[in-house]
């Protein structure tokens, strides 16, 4: 249990295009290419992101640059599993082991990232990343209790948020709202502050609500003795 063999949970807005680009993509690719030069090109499109915000302190349209990180980052987290399924040379202990310990780093990467740029607070970046390490914990706690391996919750899964940021950066480069700031508690926010900390607050809604639910079941199914 606990392990890529597990039953995969996908149930996110995008999981039906998605799984079909992919397979089509892992069809397509070269002989030299594995699912372990995916992951790391994965990591590699973190570092890419994180550095096009980064450098957009000193021109805000370096953020096509984070977002083109952002694909790079989708296409190698993305489609290493696929390729391995699609090829029949599945890893079930290892590919967990590898895909998922190198997950948090390349998320703590790109959200390091945002917090450095002009366009997010870093104490809010940094919010935003313990909320999404909290969840995939809870993902990974899950697989092994009850061999279900939930890679979306609801309509939302990693691409939809890869996708809902690569959007803020594009409103962010090309309307005034980057202008726009409000004051909350005596700190000065901007709109993009703000949708961080809602982004926040819907990781935290869906993990506790998540947990609630999986703890009513299992003191069903393992009642005390």
């Amino acid at each position: 249990m606990g392990k890529e063999k597990s039953e995969r949970i996908q149930t996110s807005l995008l999981n039906a295009a998605e799984k079909k680009a992919l397979i089509y993509l892992a069809e397509r690719q070269p002989r030299w290419m594995t699912s372990d030069t995916l992951t790391y090109i994965g990591v590699l499109g973190a570092v890419i992101c994180a550095a096009g915000f980064i450098f957009a302190n000193f021109n805000i349209y370096w953020l096509w640059l984070a977002n083109l990180g952002l694909v790079i980052n989708w296409y190698g987290d993305s489609l290493d599993g696929t390729l391995a399924r699609v090829r029949q040379t599945q890893r079930p202990r290892y590919g967990f082991f590898i895909d998922h310990s190198l997950d948090g780093i390349t998320v703590s990467i790109m959200c390091i990232g945002a917090g450095f740029s002009p366009e997010f607070k870093l104490s809010i970046a940094l919010f935003v990343l313990v909320l999404y390490l909290l969840l995939s914990i809870y993902t990974y706690i899950t697989t092994i209790v009850n061999d279900k391996f939930r890679l979306t919750y609801g309509a939302m899964g990693p691409t939809e948020f890869r996708l809902i940021f690569i959007i803020m950066n594009i409103v962010y480069m090309y309307t005034p709202l980057r202008h726009i700031t409000y004051c909350v508690s005596g700190n000065e926010l901007t709109v993009y502050d703000i949708a961080a900390i809602i982004i926040g607050v819907i990781l935290a809604i869906i993990w506790l609500v998540q947990f609630l639910t999986d703890k009513k079941k299992l003191n069903i199914e393992d009642p005390l003795k």
